[in-house]
């Protein structure tokens, strides 16, 4: 592997990081930071190339030879070493960010969520910059006004109670990693609204301590959110394809409907206005960083 190889690795494992950070924050989208940092139509591409086959091909292949040409094939047609670095990123952020986080909602809750405010917002203003070429038809302000709707419903919905049984964890992890990988939406909020987003932070919480009592109940999560991924990427690779224009003009409907979530808390809970601007600001700058290296890289690159 040559240096270019490893400081992209190293890079994208960086990626997977935020993604996780974002994804275990109530009202940010770890589909929104694979957008900033120029890895989301990949992201979508690598989860659709995930297939069944190749492990039927895997196993038939020691009883039949021809079938170790299919399964090598078939291996490689998916984009297992992306997923596999993102996926380590977005792990480790998890458990190492699952306390740290829940000190900074509560200790500094406003400061927290203005800095939310300020990644959504950057984030919706670099997708119509980045993309601003397709959004030349009279339809985008539907399509825009249609994902603010539905984004900005969807974070204004009431916390519902619910059992944390195997099943319940289960369907719960394929609704909030659906909305993992979609920009604005955030699968922990999905997981709040569901009543389940405690219970799996505190699970989270004992895996960090060696404690893997609820081992069971992360894995129906984790199953289920593997299998929405699965079924979902397809759905959005597809729209992303047939429908480019009016699939990112929803998506950044989405993630301006979503700024309602930390807006509405910052006025609820106003603390130091000075802080608080600051806080907005630094989000902003960070997505700011993250689109400056995506637009040095495709310039090098050329």
């Amino acid at each position: 592997m040559g240096h270019q190889s490893i400081r992209e690795t190293i890079f994208l494992f960086l990626k997977g990081l935020f993604m996780g950070s974002a994804d275990i924050i109530p009202g940010v989208s770890g589909g929104t930071i694979a957008f900033i940092t120029g890895i989301y139509e990949r992201l979508i591409t690598a989860l659709q190339s995930l297939n069944v086959v190749f492990f039927i091909y895997y196993l038939k292949g020691f009883k039949y030879s021809a079938y170790k040409k299919k399964a090598r094939e078939s291996f490689y047609q998916m984009d297992l070493f992306f997923l596999l670095v993102l996926a380590a990123g977005i792990a480790i952020a998890f458990l190492t960010l699952a306390n740290i986080l829940g000190f900074f909602l509560e200790t500094f809750p406003t400061y927290t969520y203005a800095f939310f405010f300020g990644l959504i917002l950057s984030s919706a203003a670099f997708v119509y910059l980045a993309h601003k070429k397709i959004f030349h038809h009279w339809s985008f302000i539907l399509f825009v006004l249609l994902g603010f709707i539905v984004g900005y419903g969807i974070v204004g919905i009431e916390t519902v109670q619910m059992q944390h049984s195997y099943i319940i964890l289960f369907f719960s992890g394929v609704i909030s990693f659906c909305a993992m990988i979609l920009p604005g939406l955030s699968g922990a909020f999905i997981l709040l609204i569901l009543g389940q987003y405690e219970f799996m932070l505190g699970v989270l919480r004992q895996f960090t301590r060696l404690d893997f009592s609820s081992l069971l109940f992360g894995v129906s999560y984790l199953f289920g959110g593997i299998v929405g991924l699965l079924v979902f990427s397809r759905l959005l690779s597809y729209l992303l394809k047939r429908y480019r224009m009016a699939t990112l003009s929803c998506i950044l409907g989405l993630m301006l409907g979503a700024l309602r979530k930390p807006g509405e808390f910052i006025f609820q809970d106003p603390m130091q206005p000075f802080i608080t601007v600051f806080s907005v600001l630094f989000g902003i700058i960070l997505v700011m960083i993250f689109t400056y290296y995506e637009l040095v890289v495709k310039l090098t690159s050329q």
